[in-house]
């Protein structure tokens, strides 16, 4: 038998992590406690039962209430460049994310610049306007302008899939502090959402972005996950949510409405391929600020060691 290779496993080769595009995207864990097993990554219930998950083929693990999780099954998830993120009830809050790898300076600094000029990020706004919509956003609007656009459109997009799929529909509204208080449209709304958003945010990391630095929303620790989710939302997430939300009202459904919208749009991802389409539409928007990504400066000093390189763009 041949010696240990550089993972340490005797005869084999170091796994190499798999292509954030060709990977499933989400799965939700609560009330589990996940830990590294005889080299597996696996999920321990209360009653001792042990499931398997292929953390390497995953874009994300979303942690629910009740989930804990081991330090060397946050190693080995860093390793493999899968996403761990810690969320409230149906994921319709993020408490915490373990970044899959680190971003890249050069990326960071692109993406700051396109931020900080304001012509940019009208640019870069304007790109995202005519991806959402299919069209051309209007002439000589501003960010803040086609904003208003934007939320005056979802709402009538939320109208129309509300009388198509026969959903009894009043605004969009809820309470992240109440989660039962919510009417079951919006209900299935936020799960949806947050879906999105952690497939989302898994894409932003791994192609070595900053989550925080957004163009048409700012302030918040994931405007740019909601900048790129935007972009996909009403086309995949939305129409599931309603279409699961007209079952519930109709007793239609065996499960809660919420785990219903997670296995829809886990269904839906991987129909779409959403995940091949995430990364290139990142680089397409910032590309439309036609801003040059910076150069290293000259006095910058060499890594002391090269790293392997492997995974995404974000990996380490």
């Amino acid at each position: 038998m041949s010696g240990a290779g550089k993972g340490g496993l005797p005869g084999l080769a170091p796994p190499k992590p798999i292509p954030l595009k060709d990977r499933a995207s989400l799965i939700f864990v609560e009330r589990a406690q996940l830990d590294v097993l005889d080299g597996a990554f696996v999920a321990v219930n209360a009653d001792g039962t042990r499931t398997q998950i292929p953390v390497g083929g995953l874009a994300g693990i979303m942690l629910e209430p009740g989930a804990r999780i081991s330090h060397a099954a946050v190693s080995l998830a860093a390793r493999v460049g899968t996403l761990i993120t810690w969320v409230g009830e149906a994921g319709v809050r993020l408490y915490s994310s373990g970044q899959p790898g680190g971003a890249r300076a050069d990326r960071l600094l692109w993406q700051a610049s396109l931020a900080l000029n304001d012509d940019a990020r009208l640019r870069v706004v304007r790109e995202m306007y005519k991806l959402r919509f299919k069209e051309e956003p209007p002439a000589r609007r501003s960010v803040d302008q086609l904003r208003g656009i934007e939320g005056a459109r979802v709402r009538e997009g939320y109208a129309l899939l509300a009388a198509q799929y026969g959903v009894s529909w009043k605004r969009r509204a809820y309470d992240r502090k109440d989660w039962d208080g919510s009417d079951i449209p919006n209900r299935c709304l936020s799960a949806a959402t947050a879906c999105l958003h952690g497939l989302s945010e898994a894409a932003v990391l791994a192609a070595g972005y900053a989550p925080a630095v957004g163009f048409l929303h700012s302030g918040k620790p994931l405007s740019f996950v909601y900048d790129v989710a935007d972009i996909f939302k009403m086309e995949t997430v939305v129409p599931e949510a309603f279409r699961i939300a007209a079952k519930a009202e109709k007793g239609r459904l065996d499960m809660t409405p919420d785990r219903a919208v997670r296995l829809a749009c886990r269904d839906r991802f991987r129909k779409e391929r959403l995940l091949e389409r995430i990364i290139p539409t990142i680089e397409q928007v910032l590309s439309a600020g036609n801003l040059p990504r910076p150069e290293p400066p000259p006095e910058a000093v060499p890594v002391a060691f090269e790293d392997e390189t492997f995974g995404d763009p974000g990996h380490r």
